[in-house]
């Protein structure tokens, strides 16, 4: 049976989460959440920056308590 090949950063993400002795539901939703926001990046979360990860900028301090109630 040939298996799908695993990026490296997902085999990383795995092997860390199994030395942290995380539940399988734990790693099943950190995958399906990291899947998510690959999406929304639309490429690779090793390529991501905090600024690049907003669109519209990385939110400040000021911004975000300057934001109605």
């Amino acid at each position: 049976m040939s298996e799908k090949p695993i990026s490296p950063l997902r085999r990383r993400m795995l092997e860390d989460m199994d030395v942290r002795r995380l539940g399988e539901k734990t790693k099943s939703n950190y995958i399906y959440h990291v899947a998510n926001f690959t999406t929304f990046l639309g490429r690779s979360p090793d390529t991501a920056t905090a600024a690049g990860s907003f669109p519209g900028g990385f939110p400040t301090p000021a911004t975000v308590s300057d934001a109605p109630s």
